[in-house]
């Protein structure tokens, strides 16, 4: 048997949906032809070729070649799937949990249903011992919707955090800026489940119909309220949550900093360059470390918000800090005395770098 649990969000730099859900699936389904293999599919609840995101279309197509063309198959529906590991949406349920004293209100009328981990895997086991019919399609989901700031509240619950002072609600105009905004950042490698097609998917619900499962004698799914009870709230998982928020932060003022540090150097290079001619050093050399450090500056400020190359750009703001921490005592002693301390405040700067390259883990 073969279990394709392949699938993304939405189409980026590192993510092609049609590669994905469909031609990666026709390829399966040729490979399959002739052989005594059973194709178990993980699809998603509620696709639909009509559906209003590409990530919903493609994944109907996908499941459409399967039961067509395929000689033994399972279509597998999972609503949203709750695990000990936080990834995509989960992480973003977390890190909204987890925010120190607010709860925002998100999308109030978005109605969801979840599923824990272990019965998907259960439903796959049962798939691939052949306990469920060949051409079985079905949602594997608890039967209840919860709506989605009740959700928050329970995973917040779950994680033992205070009850939040302040609820306030986010205009849905904020949270479509926010969307179009993880669109861009997708471009540049970051695969946020703040997308467009989250939010979309969210504010259309998230549900499933556990019926046909039951009818086909597969193990009812647990409520969220057993899921919960099952997955162990420790404090990792709470280091996990604030660090979720923090990294984007860190990244984001990381960028800005650097980015900056260049722009303004080179706006008005000759200050920065009297500072070192004053210092002896030849003017040749001095205007030549000023436009080089300012360039070196920006570049990095711009690399670190390409996913590819942010541990890169990381580590090259590490380096450069202590090679103008090394310079200055070289060149410029005199600075580390100077009272508003500017070499002295370019260690927490590397500090905050160092953090971002410790976070850069996806998996």
């Amino acid at each position: 048997m073969v279990v394709n649990a392949s699938g993304a969000l939405q189409d980026g730099a590192r993510d092609n949906l049609e590669a994905i859900h469909v031609r990666t699936v026709s390829r399966l389904v040729e490979a399959a032809a002739g052989l005594p293999l059973r194709i178990v599919q993980i699809s998603a609840a509620g696709v639909s070729e009509e559906a209003s995101t590409a990530f919903f279309r493609t994944k109907a197509r996908g499941d459409a070649t399967i039961s067509s063309r395929a000689a033994d198959w399972v279509i597998l529906r999972p609503t949203l799937v709750l695990s000990h590991e936080a990834y995509g949406g989960t992480a973003l349920l977390r890190a909204a949990a987890a925010l120190p004293l607010i709860a925002p209100r998100i999308l109030p009328d978005a109605q969801v249903q979840t599923v824990h981990v272990g019965d998907v895997a259960e439903a796959v086991v049962a798939a691939a011992r052949g306990e469920i019919p060949s051409g079985m399609i079905a949602d594997l989901t608890e039967p209840e919707a919860h709506g989605f700031p009740e959700l928050v509240e329970a995973i917040r619950l779950w994680q033992g955090w205070p009850v939040p002072v302040f609820r306030p609600a986010v205009p849905a105009i904020l949270m479509s800026a926010m969307g179009r905004g993880a669109d861009l950042l997708g471009h540049l490698g970051w695969r946020s489940p703040l997308r467009t097609t989250a939010l979309t998917a969210l504010r259309e619900g998230i549900h499933g119909d556990p019926g046909p499962w039951d009818k086909a004698g597969g193990r009812p799914c647990r409520s969220l309220e057993n899921t919960l009870a099952l997955l162990p709230a420790t404090r990792q998982e709470r280091l996990f949550a604030r660090a979720y928020l923090a990294l984007p932060i860190a990244i984001a003022t990381l960028a800005l900093f650097w980015c900056l540090s260049g722009l303004i150097t080179l706006f008005d290079p000759a200050q920065a360059v009297s500072v070192l001619t004053d210092h002896a050093v030849p003017a040749w050399l001095a205007g030549l470390t000023v436009i080089g450090g300012a360039i070196a500056d920006l570049f990095l400020g711009l690399a670190i918000l390409w996913r590819r190359w942010t541990k890169p750009a990381v580590l090259g703001m590490l380096s450069l800090s202590g090679a103008y921490l090394i310079g200055s005592l070289i060149v410029a002693p005199d600075l580390w005395a100077d009272p508003l301390g500017p070499m002295v405040k370019v260690f927490p700067g590397m500090a905050l770098a160092a953090m971002v390259w410790l976070l850069m883990e996806e998996r």
